[in-house]
């Protein structure tokens, strides 16, 4: 479709609601310099907002002239990011603070510390000129084989996910960023990672992990995202970013949420594989979402989504009031927080060291080591997550330039021989072995038996969930490895203490 094609879906609307059907979308783009001319032309007609990612990130300065780009093409435009902290964000070249990541946070149950580190996120988003963070995750990880919240949730009890939830939004607000829990009502529960499959969780309403996002709206929370996850007690057909019963009925009605919804991206494969993202684009609002996000650069994605919008609005199959409903969230939205703060007061810089270390826990009997082989297991990086390049390696580099080692992202080729040669060239020297929620992937916990059936005094390390006794980080954010590495070779103060609400 041309664009003259596409402008001509909308020649009937009067102005307002074609602006309106607009600011119901947020927008991924390519390019760190240029705004692409296809996005200048949404803009112009009323984009909502825009979602950043690391292809958009070169570093600190060049994102502050990007955002002030956008911002000089429409003031209430909404710059947007994922932004969890740990393992979990786009802003590394922009010299994010390093926090350890939530379930981490979770351990050291301190919510101040919490609120800290949400700060120090925060303030940097405010001196980059990002206004919006799909932030924090109100998830409980509640299902133990759950491929991928984890470690994004703060933990596994409702309350204490519920606290720290508290304590991240409200510093966050108080920084005047828009934060967002997601996602609603909890992924937690589910066998399935919705970027790539429909997501069931069959419990009944009454066993729902509804507490965190109710006190994320008590906390104020000015956004919520939906999950692509099918509830099949509460709506049999429909994953919750496409059901009026669970958008509108639980969450506006019986939760009493009044800010803004914002779906997850349309182009995961729960709703692209079954529906298409334009489909599930009108039937999202229709339901009862107020923004929805198109998070691939590919901008033509973005236009078939805006054309089914519209398309729906000439032919009445989506109502006027719904989306002028739904634009007038949004708006009332930017005008609390498009506009960015002028002065940023600093935030502190050790609170994400300060809470990876103290989460640090497991595995004694082992005195500080030096010169160590580390064998660093973990799976490929999620292709719709950020991975920094961090790893275990480097960070133990860091602290004791003496070791060596390798990282593993994959099943190997031969892992008897990888086995073998690493018996040879570790011989004389301290063996770690860190895997990354190996009983997920069986590779992982293969290679790992055959290296510690030939080294069994290796020091075991867990870079994503316990894993027995072997010393945990809880997360592979930089903070989580470095913590790790200090503990291993006994640099730095670090206080080891028991996991809380296990």
């Amino acid at each position: 479709m041309t664009h003259v094609e596409h402008l001509s879906l909308s020649a009937a609307l009067p102005v307002d609601l074609d602006e309106a059907a607009h600011r119901c979308l947020v927008a991924g783009f390519e390019g760190t310099t240029v705004v692409p001319d296809t996005l200048k032309r949404l803009v112009d007609r009323g984009l909502g907002g825009v979602i950043l990612f690391t292809r958009n990130v070169r570093d600190a300065e060049q994102v502050r002239r990007l955002t002030d780009t956008l911002r000089a093409m429409r003031p209430d435009l909404l710059v947007g990011i994922d932004n969890e902290g740990g393992g979990i964000g786009h802003l590394v070249g922009a010299g994010a603070p390093d926090v350890p990541g939530n379930f981490a946070l979770g351990v050291v149950d301190d919510p101040r510390l919490t609120a800290r580190c949400a700060d120090a996120l925060a303030g940097h988003l405010a001196v980059l000129g990002i206004t919006a963070s799909y932030a924090p995750v109100a998830d409980v990880q509640r299902q133990p084989d759950n491929p991928i919240v984890r470690t994004r949730a703060f933990g596994t009890d409702p309350e204490l996910v519920s606290r720290h939830l508290r304590a991240w939004i409200e510093a966050t607000e108080a920084r005047g960023i828009a934060s967002c829990a997601k996602h609603f009502p909890g992924h937690g529960g589910t066998l399935t990672d919705s970027h790539h499959d429909v997501a069931l969780d069959p419990r009944p309403y009454d066993d729902l992990d509804l507490a965190p996002f109710r006190a994320a709206i008590t906390a104020g929370v000015p956004m919520l995202m939906s999950a692509h996850v099918v509830f099949p007690q509460l709506d049999a057909n429909r994953p919750a970013t496409l059901s009026r019963r669970i958008l509108n009925d639980l969450l506006r009605i019986d939760l009493g949420f009044e800010g803004v919804l914002v779906s997850d991206a349309l182009e995961m494969k729960a709703i692209a594989d079954l529906y298409g993202e334009a489909a599930g684009a009108r039937i999202a609002l229709a339901a009862g979402a107020d923004q929805v996000i198109v998070a691939v650069p590919d901008l033509e994605v973005t236009l078939s989504c805006r054309d089914a919008l519209l398309g729906a609005l000439n032919s009445g199959l989506l109502s006027e009031e719904r989306v002028l409903e739904a634009a007038g969230r949004v708006r009332r939205l930017a005008e609390r927080y498009a506009t960015p703060v002028t002065a940023v007061a600093a935030w502190a810089p050790e609170a994400g060291m300060e809470a990876a270390r103290r989460a640090v826990h497991g595995q004694d009997g082992f005195g500080p080591v030096r010169g160590a082989h580390v064998v660093d297991l973990f799976p490929p990086p999620h292709p719709a997550l950020n991975w920094g390049g961090e790893d275990l390696l480097s960070e133990l580099r860091a602290v004791d330039p003496t070791a060596t080692g390798t990282t593993v992202t994959g099943e190997a080729a031969d892992p008897v021989s990888l086995a073998d040669g690493t018996a040879r060239v570790s011989e004389g020297a301290p063996l770690i072995v860190a895997t990354c929620d190996a009983d997920l992937h069986p590779w992982q916990r293969h290679l790992q038996g055959a290296l510690l059936a030939r080294r069994p005094d290796a020091i075991r390390v867990a870079t994503g969930l316990p894993d027995g006794d072997a010393l945990c980080s809880y997360g592979r954010g930089r903070a989580n490895l470095r913590a790790v590495a200090e503990v291993l070779t006994g640099v730095g103060a670090v206080g080891r203490l028991s996991p809380q609400g296990r």
